[in-house]
């Protein structure tokens, strides 16, 4: 063999390997509206539970690390105890989200009670959070709605994302993007903290108008926020998961 081919083998080989070591990081991204449940997968689950653990981090909000399920078992010194189960797959359920538990989770398969080693590598899991908030609809019926994405990697939401390309959109109840040449709605969005405000004074006609916000995903709509606003001045909101 020419020492040409083999330069080109040993790089093609040297290729492989990176691909293999990007393709075989078992890693998730779930997205979630506030308030719904969630179940967060354990990719490299075994038959049985009881060697599972499940961690979580958000380095936004601590720095430290916490277990939630310790060899199959629920930890009760969390916050969100309640409103953990762990599932027959080893799957992490968690109830009635809220914008506190966005972050890192890991799940971890041991061979041993005393964690004589691990089995497969870590499973991660990055759960993001869409949030919709409102001020009080004010005398004049004008009513400002906040839409932001909690999300762990820090990532911004415009077009520079790269390859995951996260975006946050107002879409009227048709499905058309609210825009900023609409003079009806000022829309704003901060793209460094996932966040898109819309601002509009309401009308006779809007009585069960619909106005949602989306998160989407290389152009995928991932999951949605939808408000509703009723002729009596009562605000409704719904999510939808995709």
């Amino acid at each position: 063999m020419s020492d040409e081919c083999c330069v080109c083998l040993l790089g093609l080989i040297f290729l492989s390997s990176l691909l293999t070591g990007i393709s075989g990081v078992d890693e998730t991204h779930v997205f979630i509206s506030s308030g719904e449940n969630v179940r967060l997968p354990c990719n490299n689950a075994l038959h049985d539970c009881s060697l599972t653990v499940w961690k979580y981090n958000n380095r936004f909000r601590d720095s430290a690390t916490v277990e939630l399920i310790g060899l199959g078992i629920k930890k009760k010194n969390t916050e969100s105890h309640e409103r953990l189960s762990l599932g027959s797959d080893c799957s992490l359920n968690i109830n009635n989200i809220s914008t506190e538990d966005y972050g890192f989770y890991r799940c971890q398969q041991w061979t041993g009670v005393n964690r004589d080693k691990q089995h497969g590598p870590d499973a991660r899991v990055y759960l993001h959070v869409l949030h919709v908030s409102q001020t009080e609809i004010s005398a004049g019926l004008s009513v400002t709605l906040f839409c932001q994405l909690f999300s762990y990697t820090g990532v911004s939401c415009d077009d520079s994302v790269g390859s995951e390309r996260i975006e946050l959109f107002w879409v009227d109840q048709t499905g058309v993007k609210l825009t900023r040449s609409d003079s009806r709605y000022q829309i704003s969005s901060s793209s460094d903290h996932c966040l898109i405000t819309l601002n509009t004074t309401l009308l006779n006609e809007d009585h069960n108008r619909e106005w949602r916000c989306e998160v989407t995903q290389r152009d995928q709509v991932q999951t949605s926020v939808t408000y509703t606003v009723k002729s009596s001045g009562e605000k409704t909101s719904h999510q939808s998961v995709y």
